[in-house]
């Protein structure tokens, strides 16, 4: 019974670690998110873009194909949003996180841009890595 006991415990307590650990995941990446968010309404792609891996090994994937690097992926976000004014305001929202290893987790949400001429939106799949104790994006997949 003793036996039983313990091992009960030592789950509980493991899976209120993982939830504490998740819980602080998802609070993580929420506040990044909204950073991104903040940026990009002000305009800033630069700031936009420092939630992503600054690496030739980030891949963005979108309506036009893959885009490799962190440099093509800026260049192709200044070439479609050359202004504020084209670049409308943006919002996310996060459907799920799930945290795949200690250093390793997904995101799939929604964004949505309101711009003058209309508004337009889609889903995103986020793989998050954590570098040098950051959480960056390394591959973005937006439809």
């Amino acid at each position: 019974m003793k036996k039983y006991l313990l091992l009960l415990n030592l789950s509980l307590l493991s899976a209120s670690f993982y939830s504490q650990t998740k819980n602080n995941l998802v609070s993580i990446i929420e506040k990044t998110m909204h950073e991104q968010e903040l940026a990009w309404n002000k305009g800033d792609i630069d700031g936009f873009m420092a939630t992503y891996w600054n690496s030739d090994s980030l891949k963005f994937i979108g309506k036009g194909g893959i885009t490799f690097g962190w440099k093509n992926t800026l260049e192709n976000y200044k070439k479609s949003y050359p202004d504020k004014a084209a670049m409308g305001e943006l919002n996310f929202a996060i459907i799920s996180v799930e945290q795949l290893s200690e250093n390793m987790c997904y995101v799939i949400g929604t964004w949505n841009l309101k711009l003058k001429k209309g508004n337009t939106g889609g889903y995103y799949t986020l793989l998050w890595k954590k570098i040098k104790g950051k959480w960056v994006i390394v591959t973005d997949h937006t439809s």
